[in-house]
């Protein structure tokens, strides 16, 4: 349940930055939640492999390179995905980049007391 409650979540993420970012298009509701689960199973599959293949280059840049990891995970969903449209790099690493940022703020909202 919590899971679907975390792609809910991203899912009203993509929308409230769709709405703020220009570049980014999101065309409806299900499609931010079909982009939602395409960046769970990128970041799940594809990021790992990527992390993997530039680690040289992320430690050569104390970890900045994984900015950019995260930016071609949102191209790649853009890709995959009609509906949802992200027209430069730079874009969909501001995208990404908030994307974390809002994520982290709604998923410490969902945070339980261990006690």
């Amino acid at each position: 349940m919590k899971i679907f409650l975390k792609l809910l979540l991203t899912a009203l993420a993509v929308i409230v930055l769709a709405n703020i970012l220009p570049g980014v298009l999101v065309t409806n509701y299900v499609t931010a939640v079909i982009v939602a689960v395409v960046i769970s199973l990128l970041n799940m599959f594809v990021r790992p492999l990527l992390v993997f293949f530039t680690l040289p280059a992320t430690i050569v840049t104390l970890g900045l390179f994984l900015f950019v990891i995260n930016a071609i995970i949102i191209l790649l969903a853009s890709k995959l995905v009609s509906g949802f449209a992200v027209s430069g790099f730079f874009t969909a690493l501001l995208f990404s980049v908030l994307l974390s940022i809002f994520r982290s703020f709604l998923f410490s909202l969902l945070k339980e007391d261990k006690k």
